[in-house]
């Protein structure tokens, strides 16, 4: 999709003018601005940047020191407890979920049951951009606690836990979508 206007006016310089290209499904940083021309190449396009940082390294077979290296694809699902609030007593935790259209988002806090957490409202029709999340924890007891989170898509699939077997051999942050354990501190 090419962009060449926001909220009816023409594209501001740092949004991308004169025209912005709008991948849906990626992230906004991987959609080019000051869009000048088009190419068409036949194979994934690894250039200045994607070629040497968006990168995933795999082994070919375990304990073999051959080494491959692959361009990064679409994102994985994934989320991650970001922050604590605190309201007086009460606390809420905040994060983001990306990666597919989410469906929902659980909370799990020292170990214990998994918690539905809200959903803020969907930036895109499409469900590809981030969905925002919040839990209301409550009034804590003082004290170090474990807070993790998961997310599932809209086919069901799961952000998976941090020892699941595929996530073995994931070497780079692109491809560990496993789930994120904060630690945090509350008084």
């Amino acid at each position: 999709m090419l962009c060449f206007e926001m909220n009816g006016e023409p594209l501001p310089r740092e949004h991308g003018f004169p025209v912005r290209l709008i991948a849906p499904g990626q992230y906004g940083v991987a959609n080019v601005k000051w869009l000048t021309r088009i190419q068409l190449v036949d194979q994934r396009y690894a250039g200045r940047f994607m070629a040497p940082d968006y990168v995933t390294i795999g082994e070919p077979h375990p304990g073999q020191p051959a080494w491959t290296f692959h361009t990064v694809s679409h994102a994985r699902l994934k989320s991650a407890p970001a922050r604590v609030l605190r309201h007086g007593t009460r606390h809420t935790i905040h994060g983001p979920a990306w990666g597919a259209p989410i469906a929902r988002v659980e909370v799990q806090i020292d170990g214990g049951r998994w918690q539905r957490a809200a959903l803020d409202r969907p930036r895109e029709r499409k469900g590809f951009a981030w969905r925002f999340w919040s839990y209301d924890w409550g009034t804590p007891s003082a004290g170090e606690h474990t807070v993790r989170s998961r997310a599932f898509d809209t086919d069901g699939h799961m952000q998976p836990p941090p020892d699941d077997p595929y996530l073995t051999s994931r070497r780079t942050y692109w491809e560990n979508n496993g789930q994120i354990t904060r630690r945090v501190r509350t008084t």
